[in-house]
Formats: structure tokens, C-alpha cells, sequence
């Protein structure tokens, strides 16, 4: 079975989510944040931007920075930010 990650480089992991219908990507890339090791990033991409994710991150301890590409996708790269504990 395709989840759709694909290893890229030391420390992301890429989920392609483009052509799929809502909310797919949101569940996907929810579901890859939910087992990914903290040493690790996430790199979404989509073929827009999931402005509705943003606060699902933020709610959750995740930061992002956003890139729109030239070929009208966006790259989101999703890390674990640091514990507010500490």
C-alpha cells in the first residue's frame, strides 16, 4: 500500500497529497504527525494552501513554514516545536 511518505534526506519525510479531496490530506498529514520522531520533519505537499491546518498545529506543539511553488503547489515542512514544559 502507497501512504504516500517517501524518505527525503537525513531528517523529512515527504507526504504527497496533491489531487486528493478534503479532508483527506488533513487526515493524512495528521496521521504521519501522530508517529513522527521528534528528530524528524514532515514535508507536505499540496495543491493549495490548508489554511485549516495551521491551528490544528499549533493546538498541538507542531511549527511550520510555508512555500509556494512555482508549479502552484505548496510546500509546508512540519516540525515538533519545543516542550513547554521544560
Amino acid at each position: 500500500m502507497n501512504t504516500g511518505l517517501s524518505p527525503a534526506g537525513a531528517t523529512d519525510l515527504v507526504l504527497d497529497v496533491r489531487g486528493l479531496m478534503p479532508p483527506e490530506p488533513l487526515e493524512r498529514v495528521l496521521d504521519a504527525l501522530a508517529t513522527l520522531p521528534p528528530s524528524k520533519r514532515l514535508l507536505m505537499v499540496i495543491d493549495r494552501e490548508p489554511r485549516p491546518l495551521y491551528g490544528i498545529l499549533r493546538q498541538n506543539g507542531f511549527l511550520h513554514a510555508c512555500t509556494a511553488r512555482t508549479d502552484a503547489a505548496f510546500e509546508i515542512l512540519i516540525w515538533k516545536g519545543p516542550d513547554p514544559s521544560v
